[in-house]
This record gives C-alpha cells, structure tokens and sequence, in this order.
C-alpha cells in the first residue's frame, strides 16, 4: 500500500470574479500544503464560478478563464505551492469539436485541470452532462471523452466532475478498468432539501462500483437562487465514511490515505470509449509515515436546521456578493415577514436589517404589537408608517372596492418600501412563501414587490415549522426567541378586510401544501391527486388557482432554492395556456 495526503477545499466561488476565485485557491491551498498535502483539491468550475450560465457562450469570458488558469498554474509556482498538484476547475473550450448544428457555439466545456510546477499539466471535461432541473448543460458545453489519471507517489488518481458521478456508466467504472486507487470527484451540486442523504449513498455506490476509495469535493456559499452546503465526503472502497466536511462551511479537509500501489500505467480506450490520458507526476510512493490526518466526521444538522440554514446562506451570499449593505422588509405582524426577518437578522446582521410597520385602517391591534415585539426580539431597526392617509386620497379619487380596494393597500406598500429603498439605499425583501405563490394568494407591485424572496420556496406549513424552530433554537442557547409566539399561533392574514382570514379563500394550509406538493414538485394531475385520498372539488380548485397565477410567478423576484423543484428554472409552464387539469 501506498500512503497519500489529501486536501479537499470545501469553498466558496463568486461568478464571473477570476481574480478573487484565483486568489481564494491560492490561499487555500497554502494552507493546505501547511498541513502537509501531497494533493490538493477545489470543486467544480472554482476559477469561474458556477453556474455561470450563458457567459460560457462568450468567446471573451472563455478565452478569460484559460488565461486565468494558465496565470494560477504560475502563481502557484512562484509562491512555493508548485511541487503539489493542485486540480482546480474553470471553464473551457475543446479545440478539436467542429462546428455543429445544435451544439453549443465556441464548444465551451465544463473542465478541470491539475496544475504542477508552474504547467498545466492535464485538463478534462465533465463527460456526463445534466439537462434536468435547474441544470441545462447541454446548451452551455460540449462533453468530455477522456479517462484522466494522475499519478501522485505512486497512486494513481483518477479524475471525475460532479455528474460524472450521479450517472451510470463513463468515469465510475473506468477508474476500476485502470487500476485507480483513489477516484476524486469535483462538485457544485446546489443543495436540496434531504439530498445530503441521497449523496452520501451515491458516493458509497460508486466506490463500490470503482472498486477504490472515493472523494467527492462539493462547493458552499450561494449564487442567485441556487445555495451549496459542502458536505465534501470520502469513503473507502466498501462505502465506510472516512470523511465528511460539515454542512454550509468553508473547510479543507485534510486526511491520510492508505490506497494500493499503482502497476503498469494505463492507457488505451476503457469504458464508454473513453481515451486514457494517464500523467505521471511522481511515481515513487512516499516513504512511510505516521497518519496524523483524520479529515473527521462532521456532525448531520437536523431537518429544519437545515433548512433555515440554507436560507440564511442563500440571502447572505445573494447580499454579499451584489454588494448590498442592508436590507428592508414590510412588517406586518405575521409570520411570514417574521421569519423572513429572522432570517435577514441571522444573514446580514439586525443592523442592517430595516423594517417598517405601514398600517391600514383594517390593521390590527394585535399585528402592530407584534410588529414592534420582533423588532425589540431582534435588534432591527424599526418605524411605523401609516398607509391610511394614502389609502384615503386614493380611494377619494377612484372610489375603488372589493379586491381592488385590497390590493390597493398592498400596493402602496410595495410603493412605500421602494421609495425607502431608492432613498436609503437598502434592497426590498418579499416575503411571499411557496404555498402563495403556487395559489396566486399575492398582489402584484404589492406584496411581490422586493429583489429577493428568501422564502419563495418554503411552503406555509414548513414557514411555521421553521419558525417554531428557530425559537426553540435561541432557548437552547440562551438567546431571546426571534419571532413573537403570537406571530406564531393566530390564524395567518391579510388583514385588507375587516376580519379577513386566508382560510376565507383558501384550503386549510395543511391540505393546500400536501396538494400543491404533489401537483408542483411531483407533477402529478389532477385523478392522482384525488385517487391519493383528496376531495375532487378542492384539487380542481387548487390546480386552477395554481395553473392562473403563472404570470404572477414569473414577475416576482429570485429567491433561495430548497426543494427539488423551486419556482424557477425548475418549472418551466407557458403563462399562455388553455390546459386545465380535472
């Protein structure tokens, strides 16, 4: 057996910034060469950030990433980092594919290189490209048709790219035809609610099926609507985990590997027809040593930990990275705008958190105390603004009622807040929750109105779970519980009508949620939802409702993804269409 230390850097990129990407892998991986890596690792698409989408079509952008690679492959050399091959992902272009109808222009691919002493010294693409969900590689890139294998003292390394992975076929069952003892896969895989479990199977049926130990390096922070947890795992060729890196972290994991000598270098064409390019870096294996790195085993959060954690992250990083400062949200005393502050709270700081209670003539009591509760739970910044002047002069003038009169009240809040914002220079949260924006229970320009709705993708029912959560989890700790238990425990509305309830034009949120769940995430219609037990009525009700508001939903703004299909570049539905299920 050969020995080999290896460093898996569980982080963070930024779309379309080389410079700081480069920057980021040259100081991760001094600090991984402080602990003693004989070989280094970054996720996928690190030098260019991912996804980068349609600036994989620019020529510009391309020809930017290869000259990026080609500078860190230097700079690593010149700052003492050179004798560790470092395998780093960015984007780039397969010289040899000629033009073809129905292929991405420029033959951008989604690629990998392992750089050493001061070369690039091996590059692939990701040979399994996804076209499901958010993910659309076949219109960016054009796939790879190799078998990459390093040799680092004496073990030979094969490589992969995230998808590479989660199909069958291609780069698992290659690394078993040449002999790899250690298959590296890097990653992004945006987070989705229980996905950290069916990862972890993946990653222990393709170390099987390779017949070696596997290391699946995975990404962390957010870009847009997409969030990453990590979760950077390594397990033996039985499946036994060796490693895993926490959730939602940045962290190098570094770990001692016992793996089996390489033989005769592979080469030839192996499964999937895929060429063997096999590099030798150093051959001889390292004399032996003591293991002193134990990469450990990173304790599972919780469901709803989960969950929420991910909203903070997906909010911070979309904060963060468009340079916003602070953010602004409407209070109304309910529970949406109360976790959604909660969260804002926990991702920006409750000093960069401004919230405004405007209320109506069908205000509350009970809805401005709340208000003002999380605002002092909090520490935000807080003022009221009556509405009612406004709502007065509007209606003098057009003598509006019914939905009209409504939505009113909620427009001139969303009209408020984006005056606030253009004044003071805070971005607008929405905090419009899934089950809403499924039923079209929003008002356009009003409620709707914000860059970013942290809690797009939460259904009602998980919004008062998340809530509910989130205070017990300030008990625990001694802190002063966010979110107000009345916020909590009345019946969730509206308040633009006396006594105006949800429940008035919708299914009691439990029903709703288990409807929507099947008919949105699972796509199921309308006889197998009623087949599964529900009333025939309401899920006729439900699914029209759902299928009418799409114009709705296609003007509001992005927000955190936490489910396998989010509202978004997972459900694609024409806003003109005649189709009614039931």
């Amino acid at each position: 057996m050969a020995q080999l230390r290896l460093a898996l850097n569980q982080i963070d990129s930024t779309v379309g910034d080389l410079e700081g990407n480069a920057a980021s892998v040259l100081r991760w991986t001094r600090h991984s060469v402080e602990q003693g890596a004989h070989l280094v690792a970054f996720p996928e698409m690190m030098l260019t950030g991912y996804p980068v989408e349609d600036l994989a079509l620019r020529r510009s952008f391309v020809e930017a990433s290869r000259t990026a690679v080609r500078d860190l492959a230097r700079r690593l050399a010149d700052e003492g980092l050179g004798e560790v091959p470092v395998v780093v992902g960015y984007l780039d272009r397969c010289a040899q594919a000629q033009p073809l109808y129905g292929q991405p222009a420029g033959a951008p691919q989604n690629a990998a290189a392992v750089l050493h002493r001061g070369e690039i010294v091996l590059t692939f693409a990701k040979h399994h490209l996804p076209n499901y969900g958010v993910f659309d590689e076949f219109r960016y890139f054009v796939p790879g048709d190799t078998m990459p294998v390093v040799r680092v003292h004496g073990v030979d390394v094969a490589l992969a790219i995230c998808e590479d992975l989660w199909q069958e076929g291609g780069r698992v069952p290659a690394a078993r035809s040449v002999g790899a003892g250690l298959l590296l896969s890097i990653n992004a895989s945006p987070y989705e609610r229980d996905k950290d479990d069916t990862r972890l199977e993946l990653v222990r049926k393709r170390a099987q099926e390779a017949g070696c130990t596997t290391a699946y390096l995975a990404q962390t922070g957010g870009q847009d609507e997409l969030v990453f947890d990590g979760d950077s795992i390594v397990v033996d060729a039985d499946g036994r985990v060796l490693a895993r890196a926490p959730q939602f972290e940045e962290r190098c994991v570094v770990l001692d590997l016992e793996l089996p000598a390489a033989a005769t270098p592979p080469s030839g064409t192996v499964d999937d027809g895929l060429g063997v390019e096999h590099r030798v870096l150093s051959a001889e294996p390292l004399p032996a040593y003591a293991p002193a790195a134990t990469g450990g085993e990173a304790p599972r959060m919780a469901d709803d930990e989960e969950i929420y954690t991910a909203l903070v992250v997906g909010l911070r990083a979309y904060a963060v990275k468009n340079g916003f400062r602070s953010v602004l949200i409407g209070l109304s005393g309910g529970i949406d705008s109360a976790l959604t502050a909660a969260i804002a709270c926990d991702a920006v700081g409750p000093e960069n958190v401004y919230g405004v209670s405007m209320p109506s003539r069908y205000s509350s009591e009970h809805s401005k105390e709340d208000a003002a509760e999380l605002a002092e739970r909090t520490g935000l910044n807080f003022r009221t603004v009556e509405i009612e002047p406004m709502f007065a002069a509007y209606m003098g003038s057009l003598g509006l009622s019914g939905l009209a009169e409504e939505n009113l009240q909620a427009r001139l809040r969303g009209t408020l807040l984006m005056a606030l914002s253009n004044q003071e220079g805070h971005i607008v949260l929405a905090p419009g929750n899934k089950s809403e924006l499924a039923v079209g229970y929003s008002t356009l320009y009003g409620d709707a109105v914000g860059a970013y709705g942290p809690i797009k993708d939460v259904y009602k029912t998980n919004v008062f779970r998340l809530a509910t959560w989130r205070n017990r989890a300030a008990q625990e700790r001694g802190h002063t519980p966010p979110i107000p238990e009345r916020s909590i425990t009345k019946p969730p509305s509206a308040e633009l009508a006396p006594g105006q309830v949800d429940t008035d034009s919708l299914p009691d949120y439990d029903v709703l949620d288990r409807i929507l769940k099947r008919y949105v995430d699972g796509d199921q219609g309308a006889a197998a939802i009623v087949e599964a037990g529900f009333d025939a009525e309401t899920v006729v009700r439900v699914l029209r409702m759902t299928d009418r508001a799409e114009y709705k939903r296609r003007q509001y703004p992005p927000g955190t993804k936490i489910s396998p299909k989010g509202f978004g570049k997972d459900r694609r539905l024409p806003i003109t269409n005649r189709w009614r299920e039931g």
